[in-house]
């Protein structure tokens, strides 16, 4: 038979998890500013700087049975006058569109009526980052999303390989990134790098690796706050083999820092007491 300490430890332990899941989800209704049926699959997106960058917004819908005149799709961006982009009556509506932005968006209706209303921003720009706010209007449902930009630049590594100097050359990276280099066993190496500031604050990034032995596999990690470039190389008689795979930061981990910040006071609260 539990005793009165165990009754009441349980207790507080169930109405800990109740309060946390609470909190939850008051975040989670918060953050999206209404039970609203429009998504993105990546609200967090980052672009690099002179690309093309698609930011994603979705009605959660399989099918629109509305006709595509009726649908109407907003995009505007936080403390920017003028729309980003919209589109009404089956077809733009670009009057009001913020002269950054002319010649460089494009909605896609052929998708719409599957409900996708992504934007494809064409040459993203540094000015280019901030948030943005996606708006659906239909018969089918609609609501509203936010999607936060940032902007990098981040190229490959280029490597070479001669006189045992195996070198990694990135000819674009911002913000400024630290280069790290590793042998097969992930043992950290000393290498020398040197970067370039070119126009904008980019850099281009030249690193090199002394003591390098053929058919030895080396580490060429490339990274800044947003961006990792993970590198692989393996230094051969005719030059260099590998490959280059990248990693994005991750989206904001509010919810589950809020939890663990409240599960963890409120712990702490009773073991207090």
């Amino acid at each position: 038979m539990a005793t009165l300490g165990q009754i009441i430890f349980y207790s507080m332990i169930a109405l800990i998890v109740l309060f946390a899941a609470a909190i939850i989800l008051i975040l989670s209704l918060s953050l999206s500013g209404s039970k609203s049926e429009v998504t993105s699959s990546n609200a967090f997106p980052i672009a690099n700087l002179g690309e093309d960058k698609l930011l994603s917004c979705l009605l959660n819908t399989a099918t629109l049975s509305t006709r595509l005149q009726d649908v109407s799709v907003t995009w505007w961006k936080e403390d920017l006058s003028g729309l980003v982009y919209k589109y009404q009556n089956g077809v733009p509506d670009l009057a009001d569109q913020n002269s950054q932005f002319k010649g460089r968006t494009q909605l896609f209706p052929d998708s719409l009526g599957a409900g996708n209303a992504s934007l494809m921003l064409r040459s993203v720009r540094s000015s280019d980052e901030g948030q943005y706010t996606c708006s659906i209007s239909s018969s089918d449902g609609g609501g509203t999303v936010n999607i936060h930009l940032r902007t990098a630049a981040f190229t490959a590594p280029a490597f070479k390989f001669s006189n045992g100097v195996l070198a990694a050359e990135a000819s674009r990276w911002f913000p400024k990134p630290s280069v790290t280099w590793s042998n097969f066993y992930g043992e950290v190496l000393t290498g020398n790098t040197s970067f370039t500031a070119i126009s904008g604050g980019i850099y281009s990034v030249v690193s090199t690796l002394l003591s390098v032995n053929v058919s030895d596999t080396y580490n060429c990690r490339i990274e800044n706050d947003f961006v990792s470039a993970v590198s692989r190389a393996i230094p051969t008689g005719s030059g260099v083999s590998g490959s280059t795979y990248f990693m994005f930061s991750a989206a904001s981990s509010l919810l589950a820092s809020s939890y663990l910040s409240i599960v963890t006071a409120v712990l702490c609260s009773f073991y207090l007491t």
